[in-house]
């Protein structure tokens, strides 16, 4: 019923309103063209005498009065806008009738007055005699004063804001245009900074190339072998060179082209000095007018050798043994892959201003309509989403804004939003809406940053963007372990790939070594083969057990070396080694990267989760890092153990606030929106941070693991891990066959005996507690004798008296 009532009020309205807009219109034809008949023409005499000239507002007045019916929600906004409108209306004709009135008012009568008012001679009946009672009390300074005030006044009602929110968006809008033209001139400022920074590396890459050819051609000349090839001055050939020593005279030679090539005959350019000069081998110049100079003072022993003439083209042969020579160490001609195996990142999305200022006063609406009075100070989009900084009225509760979640997404029409209360750091509520499209955020554009090529670690790794737009790299050594948590699809296995691949950018075979544990077999094995690798991919959950077991082990060891030479730490320990000169016995970083807890913790959870925690308690300063990656962040396979020891996280889209709260001990996680949207919580944050993780696809890391491999002939595993490995398998299979149950073959013969299995029966028969029993039965499932648990009823069982036997009789 009310609904009806509401509907029929809303039509009068309307009604209403139209026959306003149709007054209006014949009121505005009557006026101006005498277009109104007669009663028109006697309307139009009435309206002149009583407002003089201002009449002629009065029929837009009232047309606008009528669309104003229309268009507002509700009566007492529209009614009390078409009064401001009349009050307006009025206080001009007073502030008019002030140029017609005398400040005696005695020469003119209120008839007078109308009918000068036709003729637009005065300023109206009703005015001048309003006017008239106020100028004989205010005289015509304060008419003037009482009606422009009364228009301000009533213009700052019929706004319904104050003059100082205007003033204040002014500023903030000037104040806003400032700050972009700052931030504009220091993107600019920065970039140039870089590409001469960029030119500088260059400059100094070149430079290191010269210095290192420098150093062969030098190695050679100190042979003695170049010392026969002599330059003549009188007969323009080589010969002996032997009396420059002796003379004390310089040769400076000006080539067009290389010292060794075809113009090596050419006559000097410059003449001979009386100084003997040394060779600069560490700044040669590789301009074509370039003088390579040959002053060294021949020491006898070279000098009494006898002399022997070789050619250009020998020499040149020497140069090309020489680093045929070199070919053979890996590690100095490794070189670490270029950019161009990635894809370049693409064009960022535009934004749109209007949007951006559509969305934030939609907002300030939406708050609005639920009593909560807040103001949008500043918007910043991302890569994936956009954040509205909220800042809330004195007496608002943030709480309030935040209970208000789901209203604000359906207002918003986004599929869900986050509340981040407050922004840390500042007095705002950020609430984060996802954008239309999300701009892919690739591993090329983090690698090619500034943060990760300034960073000294070689385990450093891009994770992605901020909600601004910066890049967001992180290295593992200062985690120095990280848990990896996310539903199926979410991004985590992308996140380990650029993990890696950001590794294979940064080091060298011999500076970082990897471990990596893959039990759903698919996502990591196509790594085999890099050298990097310390064994190959573990896919067998019981391998990767005994693989964790040996790194606790490695851990053991490295801190016996550590404290047999006094000092603390993986980088002390390799200083010492480079400065006693054996570098051969510097040790690699060794990261472990297991794909799937889930599985491990399935097979063997506690010999995995006794590993994981000394590893994470204790593996940093033997330089030893381990990242945990899983699909079902649940407390069973995430334990209470686990996390306490990994202090950093990453959460990407889970489905309950259940599984956000086991992976970061908060909310949140839940809000994401997958494709890469990630909380990024490493150690020392108090609050997580909203990262969009940078995508690599298959072909890119295919691309990189092929140059990687092409660097190397045969990777050589470490055989002794592997011994290790697998002696460990063998020992724990042993061991669970070690560990059955004293009775395990007469409750095999009992439950063949009765063709059921259940854990009440062999309490029975045996006199034994629930929990002996209950391992007897589940070690019977594993071995495939009975079948799995059906509710109540009895387990059925799935072997034969007679295969029982055989297997007995091969046992012995």
């Amino acid at each position: 019923m009310q609904k009806e009532n509401v509907t029929t009020n809303k039509l009068l309205y309307e009604v209403w309103g139209f026959v306003l807009i149709a007054v209006g219109i014949f009121l505005f034809a009557a006026l101006v063209f005498n277009a109104g008949g007669i009663v028109g023409e006697n309307i139009a005499l009435l309206l002149k005498g009583c407002f003089g000239i201002l009449a002629l507002t009065l029929p837009l007045l009232i047309f606008i009065s009528g669309i104003t019916l229309i268009i507002k929600k509700t009566r007492n906004i529209a009614t009390k806008t078409i009064v401001l409108f009349f009050v307006i209306f009025l206080l001009l004709s007073l502030l008019n009738s002030g140029r017609f009135i005398e400040p005696d008012n005695t020469k003119y009568t209120l008839l007078d007055y109308y009918d000068l008012s036709k003729t637009y001679d005065s300023g109206g009946l009703i005015p001048m005699a309003i006017a008239g009672v106020i100028v004989s009390v205010l005289g015509k300074v304060g008419l003037y004063i009482f009606s422009i005030v009364g228009v301000i006044i009533a213009v700052l009602f019929l706004r319904n804001k104050p003059l100082s929110s205007s003033f204040s968006s002014i500023e903030d809008k000037i104040t806003i245009k400032k700050a972009e033209q700052r931030e504009q001139k220091e993107v600019e400022r920065i970039r140039a900074k870089e590409i001469r920074r960029e030119q500088e590396r260059e400059n100094l890459a070149k430079q290191e190339m010269l210095r290192k050819k420098a150093e062969e051609a030098k190695a050679f000349l100190n042979s003695g072998e170049l010392i026969d090839y002599r330059y003549d001055f009188e007969s323009g050939k080589n010969s002996d060179l032997s009396y420059l020593s002796n003379s004390g005279r310089t040769l400076k030679y000006t080539s067009d082209t290389d010292i060794f090539g075809p113009d090596a005959s050419k006559a000097p350019d410059e003449k001979a000095d009386n100084r003997i000069e040394k060779f600069d081998f560490d700044h040669i110049n590789t301009d074509e007018s370039s003088k390579v100079e040959f002053s060294d003072n021949i020491n006898d022993n070279i000098r009494n050798k006898p002399e022997k003439t070789i050619s250009n083209k020998e020499a040149k042969e020497a140069f090309l043994s020489e680093d045929e020579l070199n070919k053979g160490k890996t590690s100095n001609r490794y070189k670490l892959p270029p950019l161009n195996l990635l894809v370049p990142p693409e064009p960022e999305n535009k934004v749109d201003p209007r949007q951006l200022r559509f969305m934030a006063s939609h907002l300030e609406d939406t708050l609005s309509s639920f009593n909560v009075d807040a103001k949008v100070i500043n918007v910043t989009q991302g890569p994936a989403i956009t954040r509205y900084e909220i800042q809330p009225n004195v007496g608002v509760k943030v709480s309030k804004i935040v209970s208000l979640a789901d209203d604000i997404a359906l207002n918003l029409r986004a599929r869900s939003i986050r509340i981040e209360a407050p922004i840390p750091g500042k007095a705002a509520v950020g609430i984060e809406v996802e954008n239309g499209s999300i701009h892919m955020v690739r591993v090329s554009e983090l690698i090619a940053s500034r943060a990760f090529k300034s960073a000294k670690s070689k385990i450093a790794f891009g994770v992605g963007k901020d909600i601004s737009g910066n890049p967001i790299v992180s290295d593992i050594k200062s985690m120095p372990h990280l848990l990896i948590a996310g539903s199926t699809g979410s991004g985590k296995s992308v996140c380990i790939n650029s993990m890696i691949a950001s590794i294979l950018y940064k080091a060298k075979p011999d500076e970082v070594k990897l471990i990596l544990v893959d039990p759903k077999v698919v996502e990591l094995g196509n790594y085999n083969g890099i050298p990097h690798l310390l064994i190959p991919v573990v896919t067998e959950p019981a391998k990767a057990a005994a693989a964790l077991n040996w790194a606790v082990v490695e851990m053991n060891e490295r801190y016996n070396k550590f404290a047999n030479i006094g000092v603390r730490d993986l980088e002390s320990y390799n200083e010492k080694m480079v400065h006693q000169g054996s570098k051969d016995e510097k040790l690699p970083q060794i990261v472990i990267i297991v794909d799937e807890l889930a599985d491990l913790m399935m097979a063997a959870p506690s010999q995995v989760e006794e590993s994981i925690c000394r590893l994470a308690q204790k593996a940093r300063a033997a330089g030893m890092h381990i990242v945990v990656a899983t699909q079902r962040p649940s407390v069973d396979v995430i334990t209470g153990l686990i996390k306490a020891n990994i202090p950093s996280r990453i959460a990407f889209a889970v489905s309950s606030q259940f599984d956000s709260r086991t992976i970061l001990d908060m909310s949140g996680a839940e809000k994401l929106v997958g494709n890469g949207d990630m909380l990024y919580n490493p150690m020392g944050i108090k609050k997580p941070k909203r990262v969009q993780g940078c995508f690599i696809s298959d072909q890119e890391v295919n691309n990189i693991i092929e140059y990687v491999k092409s660097q190397v002939e045969d990777v050589e595993y470490s055989g002794d891990v592997i011994k290790t490995i697998e002696n460990g398998n063998i020992s724990s299979k042993q061991s669970k066959v070690d560990e059955d149950d004293e009775l395990m073959s007469e409750a095999i013969e009992c439950v063949i005996n009765a063709g059921q299995a259940s854990v009440s029966m062999l309490q029975r028969r045996f006199r034994i507690g629930y929990n002996r029993a209950a391992r007897i039965v589940d070690t019977m499932e594993e071995r495939g004798f009975v079948g799995p648990q059906d509710g109540s009823k009895p387990r059925q069982v799935l072997i034969t008296e007679d295969e029982f036997q055989q297997m007995s009789i091969m046992e012995e």
